[in-house]
């Protein structure tokens, strides 16, 4: 789940940046970043079409109960979680693209697997299938190796909205082909848009002539256990994977009380979920501004979730009004698009230099368990409590999120800074090191012996570019 993202995983990262690189993408990388982006979308919306109309249109399955749909919800994330970093190590070894062709062939028989059939324990199986093939991180990484380092920012960005859009969509598009060729047709779309995105990685994307280790991109085995060790990072990592739970918890209990309580037939839920999704973008977008420009995060992450937290709450008390139905989606997502744009941006700031690909990594993969972990205990709450055991299961969540937002500690406004060194600077790193860390707004350097590399990490409002000009073990013009 984005999802989202995977589901935004880089829309702050983009509003962030992007008045501050203000080099151009040549045509190779725009190729690139726009092939690589689609993939990105086509996947994340072959996920999500499902989410606004399985528990309507599942109920029919051979076997079917709440807690067995809830599973089926959330058991791609189960597979996503376990195999996210090794998929992206594997790539080191056979090569990125492989494993991109590995694991959209996955995702394409779970796919099929799942549409073939009116068993819910093999549309279960399909979807764990459709999440075995756990290319996220191998993306990110061919992503590296196709773009320079001064336009990685844009380029992760692209692919974040790439990533947002597709689940808005996916919201609109889910309920119209369901309403039309029902589950099955979702699933056998959602294969079809796999196999589209194996034509594209193998006729658009280039081939990279070497692959190269980006800590920004790629997790590693070394950086594992400070990552783990970091507190701000942990309380980030619960942070998604509450998010993803109560996301997933949501789609158990929404389309229902829609179709049931409300009287809006499925056929119509796609303009209810339009309108809302395009209304909450917007509306989050001035916060994420505010919160960035007047270093405001943490209260813009607490004020977020008490929102969610109220939003949710109020999912039980739905039962008479339509247009209270949607002020409650409104501000649930609303929340939900700050807190998905926010998450990664702070996970970003707060990773340790060279880093930051490693927290990331760990950043996903708590994101998957909150969505398996959101469909299979919350299809049980359903099961044996009913509407109100899901709600309570997400309120809880979320007001254990707010204590451990409000405990945390002001989020650092720095960001990763790579900087080329000099060949012959070898064997002089401590000397290097020293002297990185007297610039102004240098708060943590992690050198990288062997590729010659040092990873900064900065305040760009105390950060002077034009110093590291002064520096001779400095490779000038290629700096990030």
């Amino acid at each position: 789940m984005r999802a989202l993202r995977e589901a935004r995983c880089f829309l702050a990262i983009g509003f962030h940046y992007a008045a501050e690189v203000p080099t151009a993408m040549n045509a190779l990388e725009k190729r690139s970043v726009s092939a690589l982006a689609s993939v990105y979308a086509m996947r994340m919306l072959g996920l999500f079409m499902v989410l606004p109309v399985f528990m309507l249109l599942g109920k029919d399955l051979q076997g079917a109960t709440p807690a067995l749909l809830g599973l089926a919800i959330g058991a791609y994330g189960l597979s996503q979680a376990l195999l996210q970093i090794p998929f992206g190590m594997l790539s080191d070894r056979v090569g990125r693209k492989r494993m991109i062709y590995i694991g959209l062939i996955l995702f394409a028989i779970g796919s099929l697997l799942a549409a073939s059939t009116d068993s819910i324990y093999v549309v279960i199986a399909g979807r764990v299938l459709q999440g075995s093939g756990a290319i996220a991180s191998v993306l990110m990484a061919l992503l590296s190796d196709l773009t320079r380092e001064e336009e990685r920012t844009k380029a992760m960005a692209t692919v974040g909205m790439s990533i947002g859009l597709s689940f808005s969509v996916s919201l609109v598009l889910g309920p119209l082909i369901g309403s039309h060729f029902g589950l099955s047709g979702i699933f056998y779309a959602t294969g079809a848009l796999s196999l589209v995105a194996l034509v594209i990685v193998h006729r658009v994307v280039p081939t990279p002539h070497q692959q190269r280790a980006s800590a920004d991109t790629q997790p590693a085995r070394e950086m594992l256990g400070r990552v783990l060790s970091e507190g701000r990072l942990l309380r980030l990592d619960f942070g998604i994977f509450s998010l993803h739970l109560v996301l997933t918890s949501l789609f158990l209990v929404f389309p229902t009380v829609l179709e049931d309580k409300l009287g809006l037939a499925s056929s119509s839920h796609w303009w209810f979920y339009l309108t809302v999704m395009v209304t909450s973008f917007f509306a989050m977008i001035p916060f994420i501004i505010i919160g960035e420009k007047k270093r405001q995060m943490k209260a813009i992450l607490c004020g977020a979730i008490a929102l969610l937290t109220a939003a949710a709450g109020a999912l039980s008390n739905l039962r008479h009004s339509l247009l209270f139905a949607w002020i409650v989606l409104f501000f649930f997502f609303m929340a939900f698009n700050l807190l998905e744009a926010s998450l990664p941006s702070l996970i970003s700031k707060e990773a340790p230099a060279a880093s930051k690909g490693t927290a990331m990594g760990v950043y996903s993969t708590s994101q998957f368990l909150g969505a398996f972990i959101g469909g299979s205990l919350g299809g049980m709450m359903l099961e044996s409590i009913g509407v109100s055991g899901v709600v309570g299961l997400m309120v809880a969540v979320l007001l254990i999120w707010l204590l451990v937002a409000l405990t945390m500690p002001t989020p650092g406004y720095t960001t990763s800074f790579m900087v080329q060194l000099q060949q012959a600077v070898s064997g002089r790193f401590d000397d290097v090191d020293a002297s990185l860390r007297e610039l102004p707004g240098v708060r943590d350097v992690v050198i990288v012996e062997e590729a010659s590399t040092a990873y900064l990490k900065i305040d760009r409002q105390e950060f002077d570019e034009g110093r590291l000009a002064e520096l001779a073990f400095v490779r000038q013009g290629n700096s990030l």
